[in-house]
């Protein structure tokens, strides 16, 4: 699908080209936080160029900007510092909840408070929009503090029957025009959000009949003469078109899959099967991908119901797992899962069936709520406060022609669609279900969601192949530091290799391992159980091939193989250079070969997110909820934590972000000395507040000089008497640990669409009886830009590569860097000159979504 690119106004979108730095001319009084001022940089590096420059040839001519020069001028800050003043906003939080909605809420305050507007909480969701009193309270920033890690949400959610009535929303605006509130930011599904769209219709007329009754005077109805409604979507089903994530529904894999990997261990002792019902109503996303991310033997979902010999098909699939040496069989189960004539397919039913045709001891476990419950995950936390900042801004930047929007998520972007569009096109896959049309409800549900399925019948639902001879034999390896989610990307590789016909080989150790001959043949049974499983089975090291040409040559030779993936970090990136580059010399290395990015650091370039990142991050995150905590009960206590990344601040950035952190240091945003002060008497203002903890975050490589002891060292001796400081290092746990289901579920979509394009790559390259492959697209990186899996040659990506600092020179999360500023209570300058364009749903629902 075509989709245009999206500026998003406010400070998402100006960050790939501007950096917030401290102009270098200031006394010591200027050097609090309040007077940092935003402005370009001077290109000091090749690797950090385009970050300096302004690079948008449709709009404006690219020139690196002086040091002193200023992006914006006093009337626009001004503006921006401003855009909320004489303005009220208020949150409800509508129907289930969701975790992350309490992040959501968070941005929403502090944002709007940012901008000069007042905020309300309503409590209670729309029962409390229509009892008003009490449940109407302004919010301050401090009222949101400690909120972010919490699931559920602290300010209520109610289902509301007087809402659904005209009476009930007349109480509702009155309620609203005496607080001077025309901005309503609704958080919930699609019910709440059509609710929301009902009340701004009718707005005028609910004003007309509360001043004929006397209740309100023309001046307060002229006031409030219209209302501006945005929407964001809380629910852990991700059943609402138009967003690729919807609040929650990460969070709500998570506890899934804990669920899962401690039912494995259970059913493995006592070879059980165990039938697993999850949640989503009528949507099956929360069962597909946890099939995917857990390897289940089937799974029922209802915008795909099964053939109508499925019983016969299931009981033989789990017979022929037993067969290969499985102890047990996982079958996930969608709540509103039905088969084609519309009748429930329930969990009771296929136990009964498993226990009936094969006789093995089956077990039903229903999850229920406890998937809407538990803290929420980095990924949910990071989504609620982009959704909520822009939110802030679609309000404020509303008039009476804007029509309700939804504030959504599309490929690593913010975007507004109108609320009623995605509402029409959610209802649709119903419908579509209702008549039988379930190839039309999965196309609705949009691509992702299908090459999901398609994904999961290849690896549930195919039969290996019995023959022993390979069509071509290919090799799989991991290089450079342990990430968790390479075991599930090396499984599905080996997995789909063997589905194609292929002969699939392991390489132990790496680059090392192929130098020495540490190679074996892996089937279908050598790969089990390897899904949930953290570090590398596999075995790896940082070691590079180009010392060892000659002899990974001559194995390549000796094991005829013909095809290599490459599962790895920066050093897997480099590797693949040495070996093209190693073509000149040994034509053995003519042959195809693809890199999957797979690093905690996430700084491999042709990819937006590398596997393993997302693991490391929900790591970090919960590391930092318990140091907070310890925080908040001591009272006036600074941490400094030490995370990993080496010179990529990508961790260290969205920790920050998704734990509520005071400050991140990075080596992408150069800082001085001044900076640390200014840091420190931000951190003394705080003190003076309700909130009396702090936690900053800094990356391993961000700054040779001021290194995490000194900072240390600085802040202890400058909050003297104010608060005192605590260090921690967290190391290589950052490495280890279980992957999370986003890692598992891209590992596993990765493997299988690098073994795909192995297989038709080494068929292309295949010349007089033998491989060859010498052309710069035979050598890729297989990676996530924007919304779609693409493939980039490695001598492309050359010259958007830092070597010297083994960093892409252009990150997209660089951009996300303001929100953490101002969600800390930095006043920063803001350039609010690029608008965020509404988009329409028909333009998006074809589009490719991030697994």
């Amino acid at each position: 699908m075509h989709r245009k690119e999206l500026h998003l106004k406010f400070f998402m979108c100006t960050i790939q080209s501007r950096q917030l730095v401290r102009t270098p001319q200031r006394t010591a009084g200027e050097a609090s936080t309040s007077s940092m001022r935003l402005q370009r940089r001077p290109p000091e590096t090749d690797a950090l160029k385009s970050l300096y420059t302004l690079d948008d040839p449709d709009t404006m001519e690219s020139k690196p900007v002086l040091d002193n020069e200023w992006i914006m001028t006093h009337e626009e800050h001004h503006a921006a510092r401003t855009l909320g003043i004489g303005k009220a906003i208020a949150v409800l939080t509508s129907g289930g909840d969701a975790q992350g909605m309490n992040a959501a809420v968070r941005a929403v305050v502090r944002v709007g408070i940012f901008t000069g507007a007042r905020v309300f909480f309503v409590h209670e969701g729309y029962q409390g929009l229509v009892d008003g009193g009490e449940h109407i309270r302004e919010a301050t920033w401090e009222s949101v503090s400690m909120m972010l890690q919490l699931g559920g949400t602290v300010i209520g959610s109610a289902r509301c029957k007087d809402f659904r009535e005209r009476e009930g929303r007349v109480r509702a605006a009155y309620n609203l025009v005496k607080l001077g509130i025309t901005n309503l930011c609704v958080i919930g599904g699609d019910g709440s959000l059509t609710g929301a769209d009902t009340f701004r219709s009718e707005w005028s007329d609910l004003l007309n009949d509360l001043q004929k009754a006397g209740k309100i005077t023309a001046e307060e109805a002229k006031k409030s003469s219209y209302l501006n409604i945005v929407g964001l979507v809380g629910s852990i089903d991700n059943d609402f078109c138009g967003t690729d994530m919807t609040i929650g529904t990460d969070s709500a894999l998570h506890r899934i899959i804990e669920i899962v990997d401690a039912i494995t261990t259970t059913a493995q002792s006592h070879q059980r099967t165990f039938v697993l019902e999850v949640m989503g109503r009528h949507c099956g996303y929360l069962a597909l991908v946890t099939s995917l991310s857990c390897g289940a033997d089937w799974v029922f979902i209802p915008e795909c119901p099964p053939d109508d010999d499925w019983e016969d098909h299931l009981c033989r699939r789990l017979s022929e797992t037993r067969t290969r040496g499985s102890r047990l069989n996982i079958i996930i189960v969608a709540e509103g899962a039905i088969d084609k004539d519309g009748k429930p397919i329930t969990s009771e039913d296929i136990k009964n069936l498993v226990v009936k045709r094969l006789g093995y001891d089956t077990r039903v476990t229903v999850l229920g709520h406890v998937q809407r419950g538990g803290t929420p995950s980095a990924f949910d936390r990071i989504l609620g406060s982009r959704m909520g900042v822009e939110a802030v801004m679609a309000l404020l930047e509303g008039t009476p022609d804007t029509p309700a929007c939804v504030v959504s998520l599309s490929g690593n972007q913010a975007v507004r669609l109108p609320l009623m569009e995605c509402v029409q096109v959610t209802k649709e896959v119903t419908k579509a279900m209702n008549e039988k049309k379930f190839d039309e409800a999965m196309k609705l549900r949009g691509r992702s969601f299908m090459n999901n399925w398609e994904v999961y019948k290849l690896l549930a639902h195919v039969r290996p192949p019995v023959s022993k001879t390979g069509l071509h034999t290919v090799a799989v390896m991991n290089v450079g530091a342990p990430a968790a989610g390479m075991n599930a990307a090396v499984r599905s590789t080996v997995r789909i290799g063997l589905i194609q016909g292929n002969r699939v080989l392991v390489v132990h150790d790496g680059f090392e391992g192929l130098a020495k001959g540490q190679i074996e043949e892996a089937g279908w049974s050598y790969v089990g159980g390897w899904i949930g499983q953290g570090g590398s089975k596999l075995g790896t090291k940082r070691t590079l091939p180009k010392k060892n040409l000659e002899q990974i040559s001559a194995n390549i030779t000796k094991f005829n193989i013909q095809g290599l993936v490459i599962i790895g970090g920066f050093e897997a990136y480099t590797g693949g250079l040495e070996l093209m580059e190693g073509r000149k010399q040994f034509d053995e290395l003519c042959i195809p070969f693809v890199v999957i990015p797979a690093t905690v650091s996430n700084n491999v370039p042709g990819s937006d997110f590398s596997v393993g990142a997302d693991t490391a991050l929900n790591t970090i995150c919960t590391t930092c909820d318990r140091i907070k905590q310890s925080a908040a009960g001591t009272k006036r206590r600074v941490f400094i934590i030490e995370t990993m990344g080496g010179y990529c601040g990508y961790l260290a950035t969205m920790a920050g972000l998704a734990a509520g952190a005071d400050a991140a240091y990075i080596f992408e945003e150069p800082f001085t000395i001044r900076d640390l002060q200014a840091n420190v008497e931000h951190l003394v203002q705080k003190m003076k507040t309700t909130v009396k903890r702090g936690l900053v975050l800094r990356n391993e490589k961000s700054n040779e000089n001021y290194t995490t002891d000194f900072i240390f060292n600085l802040y202890s001796e400058e909050g003297k008497g104010i608060f005192d400081s605590r260090k921690n290092v967290l190391g290589h746990m950052q490495q280890g640990g279980s992957p999370t289901p986003f890692d598992r579920n891209f590992a596993t979509k990765m493997g299988a669409k690098a073994m795909h394009w192995m297989t038709g790559k080494i068929k292309e390259s295949y010349r007089n009886g033998r491989i060859f492959a010498n052309t710069p697209d035979s050598g890729c990186v297989l990676g996530m830009r924007k919304r779609a899996l693409v493939f980039q040659p490695v001598t492309e990506l050359k010259d958007q590569t830092d070597f010297e600092h083994r960093i892409p020179k252009e990150q997209w999360w660089l951009k996300l860097r303001p929100i953490l500023k101002i969600l800390a209570k930095y006043e920063i300058d803001l350039d609010t000159s690029e608008h965020a364009h509404l988009e329409h749903i028909s333009r998006k629902r074809s589009g490719e979504a991030p697994v």
